[in-house]
């Protein structure tokens, strides 16, 4: 990165706030605030506009805590939908992966996964919403669609034995997915024979 000494301290702090977003480099972040520098003060306005906007319109929804403009959000509000059925996914990005498959039942979104090593823990990601939320005895079963990485299986594990006595069945994704692949870049094909073949998890 930029050696603070001899960069203007806004670019610096450009850079700097550019780098903390995901899987943005040093260099990466130095290129995103040159650009930024050089584009016309139009453009600037249009990104600072769209941030802030976000920030200020998108909410989670409170059935499933997925990132939606209204509240409850669109998979939530439509009766066609099949509302026995929830499937729970780490991310909003691995929820559209799903929907890509031709699921057509109900999502849960957790906003993350067990991981102790980080000091992730079950009361830092959206598992008690999920507890409430089966209270209402619609819901028949629960498909786990975390990752297949330890901390997507741990995630699972947890959660069936948190909701398995309340006799709703939990299954988990076919084993079609590649170990340590991420929902989001699976391709369609896979993800559909993933929740064919979901097994219930004991």
């Amino acid at each position: 990165m930029a050696d603070g000494t001899s960069t203007p301290e806004p670019i610096q702090r450009l850079i700097e706030a550019f780098h903390r977003l995901p899987g943005v480099g040093p260099k990466s972040a130095q290129r995103l605030a040159y650009h930024i520098l050089r584009a016309p003060e139009q453009e600037a306005r249009a990104l600072s506009d769209a941030l802030l906007d976000v920030k200020r319109r998108i909410r989670l929804c409170s059935v499933c805590m997925n990132i939606t403009e209204q509240d409850p959000c669109t998979y939530c509000a439509d009766e066609r939908r099949d509302h026995t059925t929830i499937c729970v996914v780490e991310q909003a990005l691995d929820l559209l992966a799903i929907e890509r498959s031709g699921y057509r039942g109900l999502y849960h979104v957790l906003h993350g996964v067990l991981n102790p090593m980080d000091g992730v823990g079950p009361e830092d990601i959206r598992v008690r919403e999920l507890i409430v939320r089966l209270q209402d005895g619609v819901a028949q079963e629960v498909i786990m669609a975390t990752n297949p990485s330890l901390e997507g299986e741990a995630t699972a594990m947890l959660i069936q034995r948190l909701i398995g006595p309340a006799g709703v069945k939990v299954t988990r994704l076919a084993r079609g997915l590649p170990s340590g692949a991420d929902l989001e870049y699976t391709d369609d094909v896979t993800l559909a024979r993933a929740l064919e073949g979901r097994r219930e998890l004991v």
